[in-house]
C-alpha cells in the first residue's frame, strides 16, 4: 500500500486555543436525516505496539532470561485499546464531528469505520461508498500530481473521461500550479494535502470522511474546503470530521460525537456536545 512520505494529517494539539473561541454559527438547518447509512455496534479496536522504552542493564538481563525460554518475541509488546465499546447510528445526509484530545480514538474509529482497520470485536455496518479523504492508499509518491489524479479518480469509482473532463477543476481548487508534474514526494506536506482533498471530493460519495483536512492549507483552501462539504452536505452524502476546532465542528456539522480514551462521552447536536467538550478541557487546566 503506498501512501504519501509527508504526515499525513497528524492530530494537532489545538486545545488550548479552542477555550478562547468565541461560539461559532451552527451549521444551516437540514431536512431530517435519511436512512441509516453507518451503523457501529459495540465497535473495539485493539493493536499491538512493538518497543518501547529504552532498555536499562536491568532489563536486558530479564530480556536474555526470556531469550533462553523462547526466541518467539523480542523487545516488548504493548497492547493498546483504543477504541472501546463505541456505538452509534449515522444517518443518509448528517454531518457528524468527531472531538477529543489527542490520543482519544478519534482517527482510529474514523478508519475502522472507513474498513481500513479491522475492529477486534462488534461490528461495523455500512451502506454505500465511502471516501477517506486523500484516498491514500491510491497514491504513489514518485509519480506525478497529474499522475496521480488520475490514479486517485479511477479509485474513486469514475471513469478516464471523467477523471480528465475534472481535471483541471481538481488542480485549480488544490492550488498547486504547474508542481502538478512534478512527483508528489517532492511536495511539501501542505500541498499533497490539499491536493488529496481535491481528488477526494472529484466524486461525490455517500459517505465522505475528512480527518484533520482543514488544519491544513491557507485560509482561502479552508473556506473552499468548507464549500465544498457544504456541497457534499446539499447533495445528502454523509460527512465525518475529525477536527480539534470545535468551531468547525460547529460551523459544519450537524451533530458531535466525543471520544475520550476510546469510550463516546457523548453524542448529540454540536453545539451541545461542543460546550460540554470546552467546559471539560477547561477544569483540566
Amino acid at each position: 500500500m503506498a501512501e504519501t512520505d509527508d504526515r499525513d494529517f497528524d492530530e494537532i494539539d489545538h486545545e488550548a486555543d479552542d477555550l478562547e473561541d468565541a461560539p461559532a454559527e451552527p451549521a444551516h438547518p437540514r431536512s431530517l436525516a435519511g436512512a441509516p447509512v453507518v451503523v457501529a455496534d459495540d465497535i473495539h479496536v485493539r493493536y499491538r505496539v512493538f518497543g518501547g522504552r529504552k532498555s536499562t542493564a536491568r532489563d536486558m538481563g530479564r530480556i536474555r532470561r526470556l531469550l533462553n525460554r523462547s526466541r518467539a518475541h523480542v523487545g516488548a509488546v504493548t497492547e493498546v485499546h483504543a477504541v472501546r465499546g463505541v456505538s452509534f447510528v449515522a444517518r443518509h445526509g448528517e454531518s457528524v464531528g468527531l472531538i477529543g484530545t489527542n490520543g482519544a480514538g478519534k482517527s482510529t474509529l474514523l478508519r475502522a469505520i472507513a474498513g481500513l482497520m479491522p475492529t477486534s470485536s462488534g461490528t461495523v455496518y455500512v451502506g454505500g461508498s465511502t471516501a477517506l479523504l486523500g484516498v491514500n492508499a491510491a497514491l504513489v509518491p514518485a509519480l506525478t500530481g497529474a499522475k496521480n489524479v488520475m490514479i486517485g479518480g479511477l479509485a474513486l469509482g469514475l471513469t478516464p473521461d471523467e477523471v480528465r473532463e475534472r481535471f483541471d477543476d481538481i488542480v485549480e481548487f488544490a492550488g498547486i500550479g504547474d508542481f502538478i508534474n512534478l512527483p508528489m514526494k517532492a511536495y511539501s506536506s501542505g500541498m499533497a494535502a490539499r491536493l488529496r482533498f481535491a481528488i477526494s471530493t472529484a466524486a461525490v460519495p455517500d459517505i465522505l470522511m475528512i480527518d484533520e483536512a482543514l488544519a491544513t492549507g491557507d485560509a482561502a483552501f479552508r473556506t473552499r474546503s468548507r464549500q465544498k462539504i457544504e456541497e457534499i452536505r446539499a447533495h445528502a452524502g454523509t460527512v465525518f470530521l475529525v477536527s480539534h476546532s470545535t468551531q468547525t465542528i460547529e460551523r459544519l456539522c450537524d451533530r458531535a460525537i466525543w471520544i475520550d480514551q476510546g469510550e463516546m462521552v457523548m453524542d448529540g447536536p454540536s453545539a451541545e456536545v461542543v460546550e460540554q467538550y470546552r467546559q471539560a478541557l477547561k477544569k483540566k487546566l
